[in-house]
């Protein structure tokens, strides 16, 4: 399955980037590097390393719980390979936010898979609102953690000073949502009758 193959390139990856130092140096999204060196590989390349094991723990596990089910939705709207393209689309476009506004910052650095994570479990909260998630263990309705999430995000965003870059967050999330309108438009209206009709089954 893609994501599998998604998370085992991930890990390996960020395996090697906290061995390897200067591999981390050139993957990590800086940029001065994407400005001046044109290097512009790593609006990709910084969302397969991490700061931490417990960084892409996080990541890697709920890639694994969400991911399955949204790679078998886009096999049926755009193929195969299109839960690939989604995901390393939304790398991208989650970072693009960031990347505008600290375009000129030589000090700016940010890295992870957050931002590709969260658009894929948003596009999954789109198809299963009342769907029951574990958050720390306990049980929560992924409606209701979606909200909590959205506006955590947009506080800690404002707030700043965790070095943690919450609007890749919330940029990976509003994407995994359009993505999913654009591919199947009907999607907004099964999500809108689902969310009428709460179930917990």
């Amino acid at each position: 399955m893609l994501t599998f193959l998604l998370i085992g390139v991930t890990v390996l990856v960020s395996w090697l980037a906290f061995e390897r130092p200067r591999l981390l140096d050139r993957l990590i999204l800086w940029p001065p590097a994407i400005d001046r060196k044109k290097q512009y590989d790593r609006l990709v390349t910084h969302g397969f390393i991490h700061a931490d094991w417990t960084h892409l723990l996080f990541n890697m596990i709920t890639l694994y719980f969400f991911g399955r089910q949204i790679e078998a939705v886009m096999a049926k709207l755009i193929g195969p390979v299109g839960f690939v393209l989604f995901y390393l689309s939304a790398i991208v476009i989650a970072i693009l936010p960031t990347y505008l506004r600290h375009r000129h910052d030589p000090h700016y650095r940010s890295l992870g898979a957050s931002g590709a994570v969260s658009a894929v479990l948003f596009a999954y909260i789109l198809l299963a609102p009342w769907t029951l998630i574990f958050v720390f263990f306990l049980p929560m309705p992924a409606i209701l953690y979606a909200v909590m999430y959205v506006g955590y995000s947009f506080w800690m965003d404002k707030r700043g000073g965790d070095n943690i870059n919450h609007s890749a967050h919330l940029s990976g999330a509003a994407y995994g949502v359009l993505f999913m309108l654009l591919m199947e438009p009907r999607i907004g209206a099964v999500f809108l009758q689902r969310l009428m009709s709460p179930s917990f089954g």
